[in-house]
């Protein structure tokens, strides 16, 4: 069942909002919604939410402005 919804939820590594704690329990954050956690971020709104995060921006769409 993991398989599924990772394949539905956007790759955190690539959007310009995740982040790398220093947090050795909740090493990954997201800066735009300002939180840690253990799993991805996308895991965490999808949990929440029922849905995909809408604010991925992607770092290689941002790197061409």
């Amino acid at each position: 069942m993991e398989n599924v919804n990772q394949s539905k939820r956007e790759n955190c590594v690539q959007c310009v909002h995740y982040s790398v704690t220093w947090d050795p329990s909740f090493p990954r954050g997201c800066g735009l919604f300002g939180f840690k956690t253990s799993k991805a971020p996308s895991a965490l709104v999808m949990e929440a939410t029922g849905g995909k995060c809408g604010h991925f921006v992607s770092k290689s769409a941002k790197r061409k402005k």
